[in-house]
């Protein structure tokens, strides 16, 4: 059961809050449509029951609010707008990342794509998708981790009345395995066949909570259309006989000899027509507008709906009109409304008072427990007139009086992957984009690498890596900081995550995962880099330029090291700053600002240096280094001493202590 109390968005400027005192229920097993024209407020709505907006208000989901929740997704599936992905990832492949973000069996991806109907695109890219695929890949992206409830936006906004009608069937199908539905919708029509309750909103107010029948009856009215020559004679006669049979027929004069009767059928106007001899073209029964909305207040009792007299209304009422947003007051009240939930009873007021909020809500310190519905429902109300009885805690303290607005609405941000290594793995591997940057590297290193021996000037080792003396950086190392600013930069522009969670959250947890897996392909493309470019210059020039150098081993852990410091530069300052642009400009900076200062530090005359430095940690060491690790202790400290190794620590140093204060700042608010 979903159970929001008191919905309220913050004010913009000027203008009133787009959703005001919205309370509801969606019961479990039934679908609920949240029915409104367009800027009546139903997408704000969902969003701050979704906690992606602020504000204030509580959303319950089976008892619990959404931040209490473990995980989410697995308990609220979520539509919003268009499926957020790369638009060059496969159906496929978005699924079965998702499955890793959800933590369930990548086996599931399928299973949703069999139950959505789209098995023979699950090959084809997003971004060639129809709008109908489109939601059914949306459908099955809340459908993946197989969630009690649904709350979907629009769901059918721009599908055929055949794929209209097929979603709404998976919809039902849902809702009768005991799941719960929520969608909006701003056709009447689509509300009453589908939905097994309506709640109508305008100007971000609740305006009527009915079941279908009685929604039905008093905001949809089944009409018959006529079209006949003699549209006026009979609309005389059937005004006649109506009232002569003390029935409630209304017959409005349309124009082009039409007439829509309300409160008749077929066969009463056809006889009608036969006895006087009218000639009749068209008679059919259809379920037309009601007509221009009745103004009545936001929060009208629920004794007065039920007492209102029916509404005729005389105005002319246009063929398959959209429907208006403000429900008719008509008709005898049924069960349903005669029976009223626990809600409305408790936020009911009095006959003798006016209108007022919904309900009353009591602060709640920031640890406190909100697991249950009845936290931030107010007491209900006394039958006897008097003043209120102030409720106090156990204890000598009083309780603090109750607060007249509901409890904020904070933006959480999304919860990192279930499985962030498979999901980071699945990421990076899903698009073409990085297979193209990396055979891009590989033919910029073979080109250089080439041109650098036929000069004949540089040293085997920067021939091998293609690092010319005039650049900055090899285009290997350009490579893997490219990759790694991908690994963030791609993700806010296309947001992998469940689109239901806002952006991608800075978590340490995700951070490892892209650290590994840029680190990962990083040294995947240095060894590819040095092995091609081995290759051609033995085909080129001979095996004069290919042998094994004496200290291999150190400049190769020196290689490797530059190349993963610039890829994880990469990543850093994509997740700092959220752009792919700013990752790469991170990796150029390195070289081409931070280098001379480093270098400007170092120079001048100095009385120590730390000469011997290995030798004497090996002293201290109460047992031998094993493997002659003394080496690589050298190695290491060489590569740092150098100006681009300085000044890559320095900046990996900066852009992590720049990340860990993103991810803490929001904490600590």
């Amino acid at each position: 059961m979903i159970q929001a109390f008191g919905l309220t968005s913050n004010p913009r400027q000027e203008l009133p809050p787009a959703v005001d005192d919205v309370s509801f229920e969606a019961p479990t097993g039934r679908v609920t449509a949240l029915l409104g024209a367009r800027a009546s407020g139903k997408t704000t709505a969902v969003r701050l029951m979704l906690e992606l907006q602020q504000g204030r208000g509580i959303t319950h989901f089976r008892g619990r609010p959404l931040h209490r929740i473990p995980h989410p997704s697995q308990e609220v599936g979520v539509l919003l707008g268009e499926v957020q992905g790369h638009p060059s990832r496969t159906v496929r492949g978005q699924l079965r990342m998702l499955c890793a973000a959800a933590g369930v069996p990548v086996q599931r991806a399928d299973e949703v794509l069999e139950v959505v109907g789209i098995v023979s695109l699950r090959e084809q890219r997003l971004g060639t998708l129809s709008r109908g695929m489109d939601r059914r890949l949306g459908l099955a992206c809340a459908l993946l981790a197989d969630p009690h409830t649904l709350v979907l936006d629009g769901p059918a906004d721009g599908l055929s009345a055949r794929e209209g009608k097929w979603l709404h069937g998976i919809l039902r199908a849902h809702a009768s395995l005991g799941g719960t539905v929520l969608f909006t919708t701003d056709d009447a029509k689509e509300a009453a066949r589908t939905a097994d309750r309506v709640v109508t909103l305008e100007a971000g107010r609740v305006i009527a909570d009915q079941g279908v029948a009685d929604f039905s009856r008093t905001r949809l009215r089944p009409r018959v259309a006529v079209r006949s020559p003699h549209a006026a004679r009979l609309g005389v006669l059937l005004a006649k006989e109506a009232r002569a049979t003390q029935r409630s027929v209304e017959v409005v004069n349309e124009e082009g000899n039409r007439l829509s009767v309300y409160g008749s059928n077929c066969a009463d106007i056809g006889e009608t027509a036969f006895r006087h001899s009218i000639l009749v073209h068209q008679l059919a029964d259809e379920v037309g507008d009601a007509g221009p909305a009745v103004s009545v207040p936001a929060r009208a009792r629920t004794e007065e709906v039920r007492e209102a007299e029916p509404i005729v209304l005389q105005s002319t009422v246009a063929d398959a009109s959209p429907v208006a947003d403000t429900p008719l007051l008509a008709m005898e009240p049924s069960e349903e409304t005669a029976a009223p939930s626990a809600l409305a009873q408790a936020h009911a007021p009095s006959a003798q008072e006016p209108p007022q909020s919904m309900g009353t809500f009591v602060p709640l310190p920031a640890d406190a427990d909100l697991g249950g519905a009845s936290s931030s429902a107010s007491a209900p109300p006394s039958d006897e007139p008097g003043p209120p009885v102030s409720r106090t805690r156990s204890g000598p303290a009083p309780a603090p009086p109750p607060s007249p607005l509901p409890p904020p609405i904070t933006i959480h941000p999304a919860p990192s992957p279930l499985r962030p290594l498979r999901y980071e793995v699945r990421r990076a591997t899903g698009i073409a984009t990085g297979y193209l940057t990396a055979a891009a590297v590989l033919v910029a290193s073979a080109i250089v690498a080439v041109l650098l021996a036929r000069t004949g000037h540089t040293s085997q080792a920067h021939l091998l890596a293609a690092w010319p003396q005039e650049l900055p950086l090899p285009p290997a190392a350009l490579g893997a900081g490219l990759l790694g600013a991908f690994a963030f930069g791609d993700e806010f522009r296309h947001p992998a995550l469940a689109a239901d969670r806002g952006t991608v959250p800075r978590r340490l947890g995700l951070l490892c995962a892209k650290l590994v897996v840029a680190a990962a392909i990083a040294v995947s493309l240095a060894f590819l880099v040095v092995a091609s470019d081995a290759v051609l210059l033995h085909l080129v020039y001979g095996e004069e330029l290919t042998k094994v150098p004496a200290d291999w081993l150190s400049t190769s852990a020196s290689w490797l090291a530059l190349v993963v410091g610039c890829a994880w530069a990469g990543v850093l300052a994509a997740g700092v700053f959220r752009s792919t642009t700013a990752g790469l400009a991170a990796v150029l900076a390195v070289p081409v600002l931070v280098v001379p200062l480093v270098q400007k530090a170092l120079e001048g005359p100095s009385v120590r240096t730390a000469a011997g430095l290995p030798s004497r940690l090996r002293d201290l060491a109460l047992v031998h280094w094993p493997f002659g690790a003394e080496r690589f202790l050298a190695a290491g400290l060489r590569m740092i001493a150098q100006p681009v190794g300085s000044a890559l620590m320095l900046s990996l140093t900066a852009l992590l202590c720049a990340y860990l204060l993103t991810v803490l700042r929001p904490r600590a608010r």
